[in-house]
């Protein structure tokens, strides 16, 4: 028998699978409005949830958690964005229990809470007031002057 040399050995390959990590993600995707545990997601891939949970690292980055937790947080920015849903009903959706844990979590993800991005991320409809503009046959709204320079100008230390 020949002595094993290491420079002919299969170097071994960093996370999951292609396939594996995709069906994983997919089930993320498709069930995001409930709690998964790490046993199921491990499951998926037919391996124990620490070699799960140590592969799905480093193939994505980040641990299983963490990533499903930024998944539902993508999710709920679009959903914030475009509906008028409350925002009990946008942490039902994305697999939170309660709006004040969801409210938490989000706010601890994105610097806003759910209803300050809510404002922030839907455009204001137009004003009756103002007439929109026109440029080059294209409709424009026309945006109030923005009082935060003034503001912040009068701030006590503001330069």
């Amino acid at each position: 028998m020949s002595p094993v040399n290491p420079e002919d050995a299969i170097p071994p390959t960093a996370g999951l699978s292609g396939g594996v990590l995709r069906r994983v993600l997919d089930h993320i995707d498709a069930n995001c409005d409930r709690g998964l545990r790490l046993s199921e997601l491990s499951a998926l891939a037919h391996m124990s949830v620490f070699h799960f949970a140590r592969l799905f690292k480093q193939s994505t980055g980040m641990s299983p958690h963490h990533f499903v937790v930024g998944r539902r947080i993508e999710l709920a920015k679009q959903l914030l964005s475009t509906g008028d849903a409350s925002i009990f009903s946008v942490a039902q959706a994305v697999g939170f229990r309660t709006a004040s844990h969801f409210t938490t979590v989000f706010h601890r993800w994105t610097g806003q809470t759910p209803s300050a991005y809510r404002t922030t991320a839907q455009p204001a409809p137009p004003s009756p007031e103002s007439p929109a503009a026109s440029v080059g046959g294209a409709a424009l709204p026309s945006h109030p002057p923005n009082p935060l320079p003034d503001i912040v100008a009068r701030r006590p230390g503001a330069a």
